[in-house]
């Protein structure tokens, strides 16, 4: 049963790699009419409907009371508020990047995770993981290419998306274990969509929709993420995250092919051999933490 509660969990995560993924090429399509923040509070909007899903189906949650209270608010807040720049400059990148290239930059959130565990959680990062962060920035440094022509304020503000994603990623973990992960979405979700919107204010306000088939590409783009991170949820509540996390390099190769089918892009200068050190870096951090939790499962049992 564990086995196939895990292959189910690695398949979810698979599918909410292809809708982030397709949400995305939505966001890259609708860029040319419609401002990173618009899109970004259209995005949240929609984001509300499946967190809100999940915290309702959840019995936990109703046994406790349906406690929607957060005892650590200010930090939720301040989770919505990095989600928000998070998002913009990952919306922003879009617009001027290849498909694929602003992707595969933001895989750069996990090699933040570490660096960032440290001063925030107190973590201790051995030699091993530290030499992984470096050669995954390396990659990261080849990819944004500082000193190409290709180099531009859409690399570095794709790999402050990748810096952002992965602080709320990291203070996620300081909330109480005993909170609903939909409640903790719902409460940056909200944050953001208002973040969002302040945001489109400052930056030109909102542009009208432009027709009924915009209208649609924004109520997919927010299905789409939406149902991405439903699936997340549920994927990380079957199994353990370093059983699923070698499967999200995926969405590189799969960024890639959607970019050349649907935009012709095919950036091979510009992502080789980068996003092969990228990967290089995460999965060498995804094995170290994993032979450390054996080793510590073994001395557990010994004792």
């Amino acid at each position: 049963m564990p086995t196939n509660r895990t292959t189910l969990a690695i398949i979810y995560s698979l599918l909410a790699i292809c809708l982030f993924d397709a949400m995305g090429l939505i966001i890259k399509r609708l860029s040319t009419d419609y401002g990173a923040a618009e899109l970004s509070a259209w995005r949240n909007l929609f984001g509300l409907i499946p967190a809100a899903f999940v915290l309702w189906s959840s019995a936990e949650w109703h046994r406790r009371g349906r406690q929607i209270r957060l005892r650590q608010w200010r930090l939720a807040f301040f989770r919505g508020a990095v989600l928000t720049v998070a998002q913009f400059s990952f919306y922003f990148s879009l617009r001027v990047l290849t498909f694929a290239t602003a992707s595969t930059i933001t895989y750069a959130n996990a090699l933040f995770l570490v660096a960032l565990a440290v001063p925030i959680l107190g973590e201790h990062v051995g030699k091993v993981r530290w030499f992984a962060v470096l050669i995954g920035f390396a990659g990261v440094i080849l990819v944004v290419g500082p000193g190409r022509d290709t180099f531009s304020w859409a690399a570095l503000m794709a790999l402050l998306a990748a810096f952002c994603y992965a602080l709320t990623g990291v203070t996620a973990r300081l909330i109480d274990e005993d909170v609903p992960t939909a409640l903790i979405n719902l409460y940056s979700s909200t944050i953001a969509v208002i973040g969002a919107v302040l945001l489109a204010f400052f930056t030109g306000g909102f542009t009208p929709i432009g027709s009924m088939e915009d209208m649609l590409w924004i109520a997919a783009m927010g299905a789409f993420g939406g149902s991405a991170v439903l699936l997340l949820i549920s994927a990380y509540r079957m199994a353990d995250q370093s059983d699923l996390a070698p499967f999200s390099y995926f969405g590189i190769p799969i960024a890639f092919v959607l970019g050349w089918f649907f935009y012709d892009e095919a950036p091979w200068s510009e992502l080789l051999p980068g996003a092969l050190l990228i990967v290089a870096g995460g999965l060498t951090i995804i094995w170290r933490e994993r032979q450390l939790r054996r080793d510590q499962t073994r001395t557990s049992s010994a004792t």
